[in-house]
């Protein structure tokens, strides 16, 4: 059964500069598309990027482009989101998820178009 389990979340300071890993067991993360999904405290979940499961197409959501960066290491089973110039605001739990639903180009940023959930890492953004 596929396994999503996230890592890398913490405390930053505005400005600063996280990595998160999404590592995956029981499956190829090939075979699916990705996506990073977000939810502060008080708000609906979020999305923030995905990737194709190739291709290398991506979306991110306004409010990220140009600061974070979705990737994939295959040989690793892994997939990774680098932030960058974080805010407070982006506080909250970060949750990666996949899906085998996408046409091999293809991805999303609704998390109802996401089969598989990981658990979930907390990002703090403040001084």
């Amino acid at each position: 059964q596929l396994q999503l389990v996230e890592s890398g979340g913490g405390l930053v300071q505005p400005g600063g500069s996280l990595r998160l890993s999404c590592a995956a067991s029981g499956a190829t993360l090939n075979d699916y598309a990705i996506g990073w999904f977000r939810r502060a405290q008080g708000k609906e979940r979020e999305g923030v990027s995905c990737t194709s499961r190739t291709d290398g197409y991506e979306i991110y959501a306004d409010s990220v482009k140009g600061r974070f960066t979705i990737s994939r290491d295959n040989a690793k089973n892994t997939v990774y989101l680098q932030m960058n110039s974080l805010k407070p605001e982006e506080t909250g739990v970060y949750y990666c998820a996949v899906s085998p639903d996408f046409v091999q180009h293809m991805c999303g940023l609704e998390f109802g178009e996401y089969n598989y959930w990981g658990q979930g890492t907390q990002v703090t953004v403040s001084s």
